[in-house]
């Protein structure tokens, strides 16, 4: 829909049965916002398919690969890998690990194609003992993945890639 907003929106529950409803997802969709799907296991990726197929959830998907949240997938990269070989092919996927596993799971994310969050929802600390800020997660991200060959994005060609249009904020 050109004429509404195009957002991010986290859903998901940990592993819980019935982990998103399609009441919500069908309103977000038809309001023109990209859901981001955040699948703490394979049956989520299932199920954001299942979704997508049956036009509840636009395709292609944003999903975020969540890694070592207690009751979800383990933070193994045999495990990780399961899930990116779930994503299909069209879809964009993300993936972050908890705490002192964040930057290993940005450079995993990087190599098997995927792209990277980091920030303080996932980690508190940038070593031990020493608190982190976002800025500072997201400066050492920079370096791991440029470190690594790859490049950082900018802004517009995010939104470029995700289908999304830059929108004031409200009341601006």
């Amino acid at each position: 829909m050109s004429g509404k907003p195009k957002i991010g929106l986290a859903l998901g529950s940990g592993g819980a049965r019935g982990w998103c409803h399609i009441g919500v997802l069908q309103a977000l969709t038809e309001m023109g916002v990209k859901p981001e799907i955040e699948a703490f296991d394979t049956g989520h990726l299932w199920h954001a398919k299942t979704l997508v197929e049956q036009g509840v959830l636009a395709g292609p998907a944003l999903v975020q690969l969540c890694m070592g949240v207690p009751w979800g997938a383990p933070d193994d990269l045999n495990t990780f890998m399961a899930m990116v070989n779930n994503v299909p092919s069209d879809w964009t996927f993300s993936a972050f690990g908890l705490g002192r596993n964040q930057m290993p799971y940005a450079a995993a994310s990087v190599l098997a194609g995927g792209n990277v969050r980091v920030g303080l929802e996932d980690n508190l600390w940038l070593e031990k003992g020493v608190k982190a800020t976002n800025a500072q997660l997201v400066e050492r991200a920079v370096t791991v993945v440029e470190n690594m060959g790859a490049r950082i994005i900018g802004p517009e060609e995010v939104r470029k890639k995700l289908g999304l249009t830059k929108r004031a904020p409200v009341g601006a």
